[in-house]
């Protein structure tokens, strides 16, 4: 599952430099899947969305810093635990229980994302 930053969030900025996706953002920053990502154009996501990785989306959050789900591979390929929650100094990175994924899920996105 992506993990989710609750509301808790004091937008410290630890988080933010830790992900290896990019999948973090702050309050109120538009966010596009090619932000530090391989990807460009027109994509295809591993769960067969057509995307376009370059389009600028809305925030998700403008109050405290976000994480985008579909760029958020829980570190999986990159760390053993989720990078956010491990420096969060108040325990706001959380699992997302709306975006339950497998671990091999978890890969293939982080494939995706990186054109592994």
């Amino acid at each position: 599952m992506a993990i989710i930053i609750t509301d808790e969030c004091i937008n410290c900025d630890a988080c933010i430099v830790e992900c290896p996706n990019n999948a973090i953002y702050e309050p109120g920053q538009e966010w596009a899947y090619a932000d530090e990502t391989a990807l460009s154009g027109t994509e295809t996501s591993p769960t067969g969305e057509q995307i376009d990785a370059d389009k600028m989306n809305e925030p998700i959050s403008d109050e405290f810093y976000f994480i985008v789900p579909g760029k958020c591979t829980e570190c999986k390929g990159f760390h053993d635990e989720p990078q956010c929650a491990s420096v969060c100094p108040v325990d706001c990175c959380v699992p997302d229980e709306n975006h339950i994924e497998s671990e091999d899920a978890l890969l293939e996105k982080k494939a995706w994302l990186h054109a592994e």
